[in-house]
């Protein structure tokens, strides 16, 4: 059985300032960074070691996951990158439509990418990444829409989708005989909030 981490980017200058960042990108904020020191810290802290390591090519992917694994190499894929918002990148999001079914079809229609095709892709990649790796252990850096849209395919019908996963947060799941399985959820930086408050 292999392991995949799935972890969420650090927060950028565009998620602080509210604007659409989807094929768009900025950098991270220093709280951002703290995100990945925290994830870092914490696969330290329980003795996990990455076999591979993978990142969308947008900036904000790879410099989270660099953060994460130090000098370790990676690979970098287009395809498990953000949904693409058309016109409406880098534009502020209280423009745009709500609730997830409003972004199935919206954004074709200003040269973005529809919600079935950002399925297609994540699903694809991260089925090929873990069926394609012979060790066991993979991290990989994405965004917050594209980890939905592979939720949406992996686990139980009825299940109540999380809309946001926390920057710098990430979901571990078990992979075997082509069959994704969730295990949990974790943010590092709430823990490490937690543990020093206990401290």
């Amino acid at each position: 059985m292999k392991s995949l981490y799935l972890m969420r980017h650090g927060e950028t200058l565009f998620n602080a300032q509210q604007k659409v960042q989807g094929w768009c990108d900025s950098p991270l904020t220093e709280a951002g960074k703290e995100q990945a020191l925290a994830a870092r810290n914490y696969f330290q802290q329980k003795n996990i070691h990455f076999d591979h390591c993978y990142a969308s090519t947008q900036e904000r992917a790879c410099d989270t996951l660099e953060l994460v694994i130090g000098s370790q190499t990676y690979s970098r894929r287009k395809n498990l990158k953000e949904m693409f918002f058309g016109q409406f990148e880098g534009a502020s999001t209280y423009l745009q439509p709500k609730g997830p079914e409003s972004y199935e079809s919206f954004y074709v229609d200003f040269g973005g990418e529809s919600g079935e095709e950002v399925r297609q892709r994540i699903l694809a990649e991260l089925t090929d990444i873990m069926t394609n790796e012979v060790e066991s252990t993979a991290i990989v850096v994405s965004h917050n829409g594209a980890i939905f849209y592979f939720l949406q395919q992996v686990l139980p019908e009825n299940t109540q989708l999380p809309l946001h996963l926390a920057n710098g947060g990430f979901m571990k799941f078990s992979f075997e005989q082509g069959v994704f399985t969730y295990l949990e959820t974790m943010n590092p930086i709430e823990k490490l909030a937690n543990f020093d408050k206990v401290d």
